[in-house]
């Protein structure tokens, strides 16, 4: 009974403010007032720019991070005698390429001084006077505790050799 009393006419009430009035002249006159403004204009999109691709033409160069290496040259370059043995039996340390070879220590044994060189795979290994090492050939020709002396053959570009001398310094890095 209650429900009858209260709940039906506060129903009532509200539905009837849910009827809008006829007396929207108000809402009309904006509404033409906002179409009779004029267009406004949308500023075209800039030109799209194309980059031209770039090539990076200097993966096979020296990195610019690694040390210099000096070529020099032993006199009589034009040796006939020198020349790589290609009957040799080569060793495992001639397949690296010598700047990815380091020398990490030294070790003397029955009184024979023997370098530790570490390649690129992490592996290390003794070498000594009389040794080969990278890919030119290189041949061993002094060892002390702080570095290792090699004498390279490498052609000279007239279908002869050059004997190149190098070094290879003991490796501060770790």
């Amino acid at each position: 009974m209650l429900i009858r009393k209260v709940l039906l006419p506060s129903i009532a009430l509200l539905l009837s403010g849910c009827v809008s009035s006829k007396d929207t002249a108000d809402l009309t006159r904006y509404i033409d007032e906002v179409k009779a403004r004029p267009e406004g204009s949308i500023e075209p999109l800039p030109p799209v720019r194309t980059f031209d691709p770039f090539i990076y033409g200097a993966t096979a160069m020296r990195s610019p991070f690694d040390e210099p290496v000096i070529v020099t040259t032993i006199e009589g370059t034009r040796d006939p005698d020198v020349k790589p043995d290609p009957l040799r039996v080569k060793d495992f340390l001639e397949s690296f390429n010598l700047d990815s070879l380091a020398m990490v220590g030294t070790l003397e044994q029955n009184g024979a001084l023997w370098a530790l060189v570490k390649d690129p795979t992490g592996g290390i290994h003794r070498v000594t006077v009389n040794n080969y090492i990278g890919k030119n050939h290189g041949k061993i020709t002094a060892a002390t505790t702080t570095q290792l002396n090699l004498v390279e053959i490498v052609g000279d570009g007239l279908g002869g050799w050059v004997q190149r001398p190098r070094t290879i310094k003991l490796s501060e890095k770790e």
